[in-house]
């Protein structure tokens, strides 16, 4: 452990930390931005979530609508990897021992491995799944709901990190 608090301490040593961390205003205008970011990510993955499960927008044809929103979901998750990578460095070591921080980053790596799963195992068929005689599979949907569940409880772990700091 001592070698990543030494990464910490680099991080959080760093003028750019410390003029984040010393800054009046400047942690909360990255924090702005970075929920905006958050906003764009999960509403852009919620809305192809609930036409994945069926819980909305079942005229829309999956691929379409789905790569309609791949856009917003990457721009969006690029501007939060900024905004939160400076958050991060302003206190590193209080980061990195934060429960709720560590649950946070365990759920966006679930996320991640449900996005390969659904990306290479359960949509296969993808291009048939919005035509009226075609349900999406059963993989697709249990990919959907664990989608929306690992994204709920990334939410609500970057809200708890902020009361547990």
């Amino acid at each position: 452990m001592n070698f990543i608090s030494n990464i910490a301490n680099f991080l959080q040593d760093l003028p750019l930390a410390i003029l984040i961390s010393e800054h009046e205003s400047l942690f909360p205008w990255i924090e702005s931005f970075h929920v905006l970011a958050i906003t764009m990510v999960i509403g852009s993955i919620f809305l192809v979530d609930f036409r994945l499960t069926g819980i909305a927008f079942k005229s829309f044809e999956f691929s379409t609508f789905s790569r309609a929103l791949t856009r917003v979901t990457w721009l969006g998750f690029s501007l939060a990897v900024v905004t939160g990578s400076l958050l991060f460095i302003s206190n590193a070591n209080t980061y990195l021992n934060n429960t709720a921080f560590q649950l946070k980053f365990l759920f966006l790596f679930l996320a991640g491995l449900n996005m390969l799963f659904f990306q290479f195992i359960s949509s296969r068929e993808m291009s048939v799944w919005g035509h009226p005689d075609y349900r999406v599979p059963p993989l697709g949907k249990i990919a959907g709901f664990f989608s929306l569940t690992f994204w709920l409880i990334v939410v609500a772990c970057g809200r708890w990190i902020g009361f547990t700091l």
